[in-house]
């Protein structure tokens, strides 16, 4: 891993112990595949660190979407506040439901996550039984992997009562922004949570991303490796792994997974 990079840090044992046991807004058509290319190509031969933005996946909340090792190309534009000129000659957009964004951690600004908007502002949102309900509708989420059997009073059947302590944010959601047993999603806010849902540090646990926060959306697989979490959580490249890198790199590189586009799914 190119120590270079940014990390999409999650703190791991935060994401264990969260496994203790309006108006329904039209997606935007996605783009084609010869234009999702084209984006992805200029930004490769001409992109800085101010439209793209390289990063990798140390844990497996958005499993199998994205790996743990799969290393990233984000673009930083999309989603980037416009500009009175720039607004009218950029292609700046809000997030939608159903994308995959990268976004400061509301809790620790210097973590940057990784998860899926579920949530825009103005939307009612609960869960029952694993089942996300959306404005009064059960979703179809088929990108969703549920992982335990077991039902969690709290993580399955929210919002509820909190069986385990939850972050400030989250607390404060549950006060503030639950009416009819339904999250209400606040103006200038998103809801965000892992695909890998029941093994996901999201917000369930600590409330709602602020659209500052949130950095742009992740546009390719360019690189999947397969290593473990402690390697690539650590904000430098260890030698070990730099090391196992080179010896296994023919091996562990998940080869179909290279050049893979990142696609959002459209959630209604």
């Amino acid at each position: 891993m190119d120590p270079s990079e940014s990390v999409v840090s999650e703190n791991v044992a935060a994401e264990n112990a969260a496994d203790p046991q309006s108006v329904v807004q039209a997606p935007e058509p996605p783009r084609g595949f010869i234009a999702e290319w084209t984006v992805t190509i200029i930004l490769l031969l001409f992109g800085t660190t101010t439209l793209v933005q390289a990063f990798v996946i140390p844990t497996g909340s958005m499993e199998d979407t994205l790996l743990i090792g799969d290393h990233l190309l984000v673009d930083k534009l999309d989603f980037a506040p416009a500009g009175a000129i720039t607004k009218f000659v950029l292609p700046y957009s809000d997030p939608q439901r159903g994308d995959i964004i990268v976004f400061r951690y509301p809790e620790d600004i210097k973590q940057t996550f990784v998860k899926r908007v579920m949530g825009v502002p103005g939307d009612r949102i609960h869960l029952e039984n694993k089942r996300v309900w959306l404005n009064g509708h059960l979703l179809d989420e088929p990108y969703v992997m549920h992982k335990t059997d077991y039902l969690d009073s709290y993580r399955d059947n929210f919002p509820n009562d909190p069986n385990l302590p939850i972050y400030p944010g989250a607390q404060a959601m549950l006060e503030h922004n639950v009416k009819n047993s339904e999250v209400v999603v606040p103006p200038g806010y998103f809801f965000a949570m892992g695909d890998n849902r029941d093994f996901s540090l999201d917000s369930r646990y600590w409330g709602f991303v602020p659209r500052q926060n949130i950095i742009g959306r992740p546009l390719v697989i360019y690189w999947s490796y397969d290593a473990s979490t402690e390697d690539l959580s650590n904000p430098s490249a260890t030698l070990s792994h730099l090391l196992d890198v080179v010896i296994h790199f023919p091996t562990k590189t998940r080869w179909p997974r290279t050049f893979r586009l990142i696609r959002s799914y459209p959630v209604k």
